[in-house]
């Protein structure tokens, strides 16, 4: 349940200024922005504090997100407005959500859904699992093969549904330790899903899909769980006020480049200070995996129900519910001198959005083994067409955002961003029907197809493959 951001802090600078960056938007979001969505043609979208009206931040000719502008589209469906939700972006480049722990600020863990179509600029209601009366806050994921995986908040339960039909499957899951309550679900190279339970704590567990079931990951060592006080024991919920006991609340986590897992935790009341944990994948005759403690956040600190992304440089960025961020390098984690508040969601261009209104730049680059590589693609391109393009790590390595539980903004996928020659002008290609929504493929051949803006400069021109902020190395085309 999220309670970072029924207020946004303000920016303060509270400490002298440091080789990283926070600078202010030149247009602020209309009416803030709630959460915010990478889409696949460049844009990023937003719910505004209105919950119902969307916005959706265009770039500045040269590329640039500081000095983009805003634009409301479609509202959501009559009856529609939620808070805190399951969401993804589609391989197909429309963006789908579902549930909502409040419907018009009211307790209603509804099961009510939509699906955003950036090229009719049109939300469509999306039907629910059948004989699902309640969705809420729930945990969601892509999984490889493009399947949008939602967890019933209040069983053990789930289904996957079909961007192809938009319809629903129940999936098979069997072994699972408690409900999917609070918990949130970190995508693996090899197509498996982890989670550390928040009702079961500290214990974990892994989602084999071709199986169908959830497998033991290990007990975490440092225990990242916080209780639920906000509303007594029991949370009264649909037309029959049900009771709804919250199993408490932890903190985000977030694939590294290295194939561990870094994940943050709350602060129980009996704490001085929230806790980390990384895990590592097995290997040998390990079949579970293991945990070790990760460092502590400073005193008083609590980073349950928060946002965090994989910065380009393989670090992790972490806000904690003061608006404070931490940067983790896989060994320290730094106190950063700057305080906001809002959702984090990573750019094309290697920024971290915060909040709608602020990019946050690290220090560092990616590896050059992380980028995307192009191996086919067209030397020529016309305006208005569409064209495959084919190569390696189109999608990352990460998901590279994470919430604690709802609110996922997931970016891995593909982006195709377009620069002419003679005058420097940025433009990104919608990209659509990527070959999988799966990370870290390493050197698997993966492909995906991009529509050339019709309104684009011609000429000689370079063009580039982006995930999660890492940009491939260039490759010289023509637009007609």
């Amino acid at each position: 349940m999220p309670r970072l951001f029924a207020v946004l802090l303000a920016l303060c600078f509270t400490l002298p200024a440091s080789a990283q960056t926070m600078k202010r938007l030149t247009h602020q979001p209309p009416d803030g922005a709630l959460i915010t969505f990478q889409l696949t043609d460049g844009t990023v979208m937003a719910q505004g504090f209105g919950e119902s009206d969307w916005y959706v931040l265009t770039p500045d000719s040269k590329g640039s997100y500081l000095n983009g502008t805003w634009k409301r589209v479609a509202d959501l469906p009559s009856g529609y407005q939620p808070l805190y939700f399951a969401s993804a972006v589609l391989a197909d480049g429309r963006l789908a959500i579902i549930g909502g722990e409040y419907l018009f600020d009211q307790f209603s863990f509804t099961n009510l859904g939509a699906i955003y179509d950036p090229l009719a600029n049109k939300w469509t209601s999306l039907d629910h699992p059948q004989g699902w009366t309640n969705i809420g806050d729930s945990p969601s994921a892509v999984l490889p093969d493009g399947r949008f995986l939602v967890g019933d908040k209040f069983k053990k339960q789930f289904a996957a549904l079909d961007p192809a039909t938009l319809k629903w499957t129940a999936l098979p899951n069997t072994g699972k330790n408690d409900f999917n309550a609070e918990e949130g679900w970190t995508l693996l190279p090899d197509g498996t899903i982890l989670t550390f339970d928040v009702k079961d704590h500290p214990k974990s567990e892994r989602y084999l899909p071709d199986q169908g079931k959830w497998v033991n990951a290990g007990d975490i060592p440092a225990d990242l769980w916080e209780p639920q006080n906000c509303c007594g024991n029991c949370i009264p919920y649909g037309p029959k006020n049900k009771c709804y006991d919250p199993p408490g609340e932890v903190g985000p986590a977030i694939l590294r480049p290295d194939g561990t897992v870094f994940a943050a935790g709350g602060k129980a009341s009996s704490q001085s200070n929230a806790h980390t944990d990384i895990w590592t994948p097995p290997s040998g005759g390990d079949r579970k995996g293991h945990w070790t403690p990760g460092p502590d956040f400073p005193s008083n600190e609590d980073c349950g129900d928060t946002f965090a992304s994989l910065l380009p440089n393989g670090n992790v960025l972490v806000e904690c519910l003061s608006g404070t961020l931490y940067e983790f390098d896989g060994t320290h984690l730094t106190k950063e001198p700057f305080s906001n508040g809002g959702p984090l969601m990573v750019l094309p261009t290697g920024e971290v959005l915060i909040g709608g209104s602020y990019v946050y730049q690290s220090t560092g680059g990616a590896q050059a083994a992380w980028a995307p590589t192009i191996a086919d693609f067209p030397s020529s391109v016309t305006r208005g067409q569409s064209y495959q393009i084919a190569g390696t790590q189109f999608n990352g390595l990460s998901q590279a955002n994470a919430f604690g539980d709802e609110d996922e903004t997931q970016t891995n996928y593909p982006l195709v961003r377009i620069t002419n020659n003679a005058t420097g002008d940025v433009a990104y290609a919608r990209t659509h029907d990527h070959s999988t929504m799966g990370v870290a493929t390493g050197g698997t051949p993966v492909s995906t197809n991009f529509d050339v803006p019709a309104n684009m400069e011609t000429g000689p021109s370079t063009l580039v493959v982006v995930a999660n902020g890492i940009a491939s190395a260039p490759v010289a085309l023509t637009v007609n």
